[in-house]
């Protein structure tokens, strides 16, 4: 996948999850939670979405390295490549 499918996979997964949200004016380089004012629940959820659409593993210590759509891209990049 390029970066640019990851990117809007992630999009779509948290479009998903939070229905209500609008990822359209995300800044990829600041916090997802805080733009999108996501909970730890909705984080998993979309941690979950991950394994079972792509089959990627997140593992705990991982999930700060997940915060921003760009980190997002280059964290799963070499696992959905």
């Amino acid at each position: 996948m390029t970066r640019e499918e990851i990117s809007q996979s992630i999009i779509d997964i948290i479009n998903d999850i939070l229905p209500e949200g609008d990822c359209t004016g995300v800044d990829p380089d600041k916090k997802l939670r805080d733009q999108l004012d996501l909970d730890s629940m909705d984080f998993l959820d979309i941690v979950m979405e991950l394994r079972k659409q792509y089959g990627v593993e997140v593992p705990e210590q991982d999930y700060p390295r997940l915060e921003t759509l760009n980190s997002c891209v280059e964290y799963l990049e070499p696992k959905m490549g």
